[in-house]
């Protein structure tokens, strides 16, 4: 993609900008260019809804006198010295912050790793509505599925451009290619929905269109004929590998470095002590070579390394910028994340890793129990762990999945849950947030 070819113009308008902001008057300064390209298309029943394309390359200036800070924002176009002055003069006027600041400068990368996340493939609007239609004829052509809620395919690139003035000037450029549908299988009342959908940083990586919409119908048809079952207690969940992202996603929410400086998280001091089962583990790095979350740097020039979050059940680290250090007594661990002109804290490959026996025995040794494949709503309140979801899935007896069971609740708390996790080895790392099956003892499901 062209997008890739101009960084140096936008990393000299950067620097620019940040000069400009230190002879206004600021003491410190940064200048950030977050990067989009998208292309997208949707169909539905074999005719295009939707195509979709954008552009944007949207500037931001951070500037500091003393412990007073504030940022501005603008578009390509702007004039360097209004945006310059207009942000030192709206940090005169700022209350201080006692833990604002540029991330300290032997934290700061050296390198800039090549952690090959850009694939210069084109891949056109025709292309894409191929992909899309072929994904979603492959799931019409399922038996038992009797319509579409639609299919889409997408490209993209975004990345970031960083230059502060402690002498930090980097950027990086990543690409992602997508293409999902979404199958209905049934007539009237009795209709059921599932979905496949599969995203890579390379396209020649993605699944086939075909393979995409086969699965989603064969999941819709799966579901058909759902059963209730009665309200009980002490319920082994098996959750699917989609379903336990979600829950890793809650952890990572759970141990991030701001939930714990607001005290919104239940384990906020729990630093160093048992949150899991034992032998558990949970990795982070934003350093693996074509990960979908990698970076070679943060959102503050910072070069992060691989983090074991949870080892053996015990947690590790919060995830950290360098403000969010300072307000709880801790260095930054480069996980500084870019929210417009804010700094936040955020995970990067996160994955709950993987246990020792295949899902099957898993199951199996789950005996009775029941495996979710959708949940409905948030449901999780990370202030006192408490976890409540509408979900769908199947019934599991003898070991073996019985039948599609709709229509219950399953609830606990996230401190019980997280002490009682059972893993499968079928982690897949092609998202960003990773978990494998895995099985949760003692929880209330609510039924009929």
């Amino acid at each position: 993609m062209s997008a890739e070819i101009d960084s140096g113009t936008l990393e000299a308008r950067a620097r620019e900008l940040v000069e400009r902001a230190l002879k206004a008057g600021a003491d410190q300064a940064d200048a950030v260019v977050v990067r989009g390209r998208s292309r997208s298309v949707s169909v539905r029943l074999g005719k295009v809804e939707a195509t979709e394309s954008s552009e944007s390359d949207d500037f931001s200036l951070r500037v500091f006198i003393g412990r007073q800070v504030a940022s501005v924002s603008a578009n390509p176009g702007f004039d360097l010295q209004t945006l310059a002055e207009r942000a030192v003069a709206m940090a005169k006027a700022s209350p201080e912050d006692p833990y604002a600041g540029l991330a300290a400068p032997e934290a700061l990368a050296r390198t800039i790793a090549d952690l090959q996340l850009y694939d210069a493939t084109e891949v056109s609007s025709a292309a894409l509505t191929e992909a899309a239609l072929a994904a979603e004829a492959a799931a019409l052509a399922v038996p038992g599925v009797t319509n579409s809620s639609g299919a889409g395919a997408s490209a993209g690139a975004g990345g970031l451009v960083l230059v502060t003035s402690h002498g930090f000037s980097g950027s990086y450029l990543g690409t992602r290619f997508g293409v999902s549908v979404s199958a209905i299988a049934g007539e009237g009342t009795k209709m059921e929905r599932d979905y496949d959908y599969d995203s890579k940083l390379y396209h020649a990586e993605l699944k086939s269109p075909d393979e995409i919409g086969q699965l989603a119908g064969e999941r819709a048809v799966r579901r058909l004929s759902p059963r209730q079952v009665p309200t009980q207690k002490n319920v082994t969940v098996v959750f699917d590998p989609r379903m336990s992202r979600g829950l890793a996603s809650q952890i990572a929410g759970a141990i991030n470095g701001g939930s714990v400086a607001r005290k919104t998280t239940f384990l906020r001091d729990r630093m160093g002590e048992q949150i899991m089962a034992r032998g558990i583990r949970i990795t982070d790095n934003p350093l693996v070579v074509r990960g979908p979350a990698s970076r070679p740097f943060d959102g503050e020039g910072v070069a992060g390394g691989p983090l074991v979050m949870v080892e053996d059940g015990v947690l590790n680290h919060w995830f950290l910028s360098s403000a969010i250090g300072r307000e709880i007594g801790l260095p930054t661990n480069g996980r500084g994340v870019r929210s417009g002109p804010t700094v936040g804290a955020a995970s990067t490959n996160f994955a709950i890793e993987p246990g020792t026996i295949s899902p099957q025995e898993l199951i199996r040794q789950v005996g009775t129990g029941f495996y979710v494949t959708e949940l409905i709503g948030n449901g999780a309140n990370l202030l006192t762990g408490e976890y409540s979801r509408g979900a769908s899935g199947f019934w599991i007896e003898n070991g073996e999945i019985a039948y599609p069971v709709s229509e219950v609740t399953i609830a606990s708390n996230l401190k019980e849950m997280l002490m009682a996790i059972t893993l499968a080895d079928d982690v897949d790392r092609a998202f960003g947030t990773a978990a494998p099956t895995l099985a949760i003892e003692g929880m209330t499901l609510a039924g009929r």
